[in-house]
């Protein structure tokens, strides 16, 4: 049970530095393309999509794996 406590412990912290580096990277394409770069800024956003498609399977594993766990281990 301990390490399958950890293991989500440790997916969930890697889904949300995903979360984060999208974030980011969002805003410099936004940057990006305010400075006429626009194809650059579409081929970063199409990049992007993968992380958005993903993001609710990586969630109901997560969900999924918790329940596994124990309480103590859930999702924030």
């Amino acid at each position: 049970m301990e390490d399958k406590a950890l293991l989500v412990s440790v997916l969930k912290r890697i889904n949300e530095n995903q979360i984060a580096l999208g974030a980011a990277v969002e805003e410099l394409s936004n940057w990006v393309e305010q400075r006429g770069s626009i194809d650059v800024a579409d081929n970063v956003r199409g990049a992007l999509a993968a992380l958005d498609r993903n993001e609710g399977f990586l969630t109901l594993a997560l969900i999924s794996l918790s329940a596994e766990a124990g309480s103590d281990a859930k999702p924030e």
